[in-house]
């Protein structure tokens, strides 16, 4: 009962940070109408256009990172030889 209860509570955190693509698109809109951009001109086409690239851009850049890195140096050993 506990594990099924802490699972409900997880997974309604999990959910309650998604948005659906209309109002992700609603919060783009009135992002841009906080700037001083009015609908239906360039300038607002624009700063909708900007915002989906950095949205992109930061999806890419997540997408990349390796959490387990592979070895990047590997100590190279040389014999001293005695004289």
């Amino acid at each position: 009962m506990l594990l099924r209860t802490t699972a409900v509570i997880v997974l309604g955190f999990l959910l309650s940070g998604c948005m659906t693509a209309e109002q992700q698109r609603a919060a783009d809109e009135e992002k841009c109408r906080s700037y001083g951009f009015t609908r239906k001109n360039d300038a607002f086409a624009e700063c909708l256009q900007r915002i989906e690239l950095d949205r992109r851009a930061a999806a890419r850049e997540t997408r990349y990172i390796d959490p387990f890195p592979r070895v990047v140096y590997r100590p190279v050993y040389v014999p001293v030889r005695a004289k």
